[in-house]
């Protein structure tokens, strides 16, 4: 997975859009164990890479910390930048005086993003002025990246469309093309494809996933998954993390209050930096509550989708052999 990454738009590359989070299909990785070190950092890590698995030549090399000697961790950390690909440095594991990494080289192009939707009321108002040109720029990314383009017809139906190299165009009705790409191995088809999923929540502007207003309504016609974050499921997370914390959550109940004060020094608790005893934490707590967490979800788009059906797609797209379909 990457964090903000910038992609550029099917057909377009001068026009680049950040995604929240992409994920990317993996050409090499290797496991890393270092010893016990405060900061871990983007050259220590290379350093003890094996040159053998990733060419470090063809890498630019930012400076970039996965883990600060005050223990705030970088999540999805790019430690090098290439021309189609970028490697990837993930934190797994402290134990004793050893430090476990993940190094994994990135395939520049995702095969689905996530995008998330949080629009608050501002301050005196009673709703907020921005949403609808917030939803529309969300559909305008969702729409400019992948190469399955939407249209609808005279008669209201939502069709895909796919250019083919040889100049042709290949088009089915949405859905049934959609299928056929997630399930195909025809390159053509596959090659600059994104499963594009957003997720939006209530927060007073939003309405419900039973009640679409225009916000919905642009965004569930321009994602392949719309998915609806219901209050109760919020409004559960925060019980449990903030109200009344169970023990397990104290790290980041701790780290969330620390960051969001007016005497905060620095945030420890975002998509991008986080405090690693949160991190570790969160993980377990979402992995041990995964199906309860499930059900704080409405799938809003496509009709009659599932966690299950999203989860199989994600699974088909990882699986595939993206180093043919790249290649060819």
């Amino acid at each position: 997975m990457a964090i903000e990454l910038a992609l550029a738009e099917y057909g377009n590359p001068d026009i680049t859009h950040n995604v929240e989070y992409s994920l990317h299909p993996i050409l090499r990785q290797q496991r890393l164990v270092l010893p016990y070190k405060l900061p871990v950092n983007a050259t220590r890590i290379l350093e003890n890479t094996d040159q053998k698995t990733f060419s470090l030549a063809v890498f630019t090399k930012p400076n970039r910390m996965l883990l600060t000697s005050k223990g705030v961790l970088r999540n999805s950390c790019v430690i090098a930048n290439g021309g189609s690909s970028h490697l990837v440095a993930t934190l797994d594991s402290i134990q004793d005086d050893k430090v476990m990494v993940e190094v994994v080289e990135q395939y520049c192009k995702p095969y689905a993003i996530f995008e998330c939707k949080r629009v608050g009321v501002e301050e005196g108002m009673k709703k907020g002025p921005q949403t609808i040109e917030k939803a529309k720029q969300g559909a305008y990314v969702a729409k400019s990246l992948s190469s399955m383009h939407k249209l609808r017809t005279a008669s209201g139906e939502l069709r895909g469309l796919v250019y083919k190299p040889d100049q042709t165009i290949y088009s089915k009705p949405y859905a049934e093309l959609l299928a056929e790409i997630v399930s195909s191995k025809d390159a053509d088809l596959l090659r600059d494809f994104i499963l594009t999923v957003g997720v939006v929540s209530n927060h007073g502007n939003w309405f419900t996933s039973e009640n679409h207003n225009k916000e919905l309504k642009v965004l569930a016609q321009s994602y392949d998954w719309l998915l609806f974050l219901t209050d109760a499921g919020l409004s559960e997370f925060i019980t449990e993390l903030l109200l009344k914390p169970t023990r397990l959550l104290e790290p980041a109940r701790d780290a969330f209050l620390v960051s969001y004060t007016k005497h905060k020094t620095k945030n420890q608790f975002t998509k991008v930096q986080i405090d690693y005893r949160a991190d570790q934490v969160l993980k377990n707590y979402f992995r041990d509550n995964a199906e309860r967490i499930e059900k704080w979800f409405n799938i809003i788009g496509p009709p009659r989708g599932t966690m299950k059906t999203l989860e199989a797609e994600l699974s088909q797209l990882r699986r595939k052999n993206w180093t043919t379909v790249h290649s060819l």
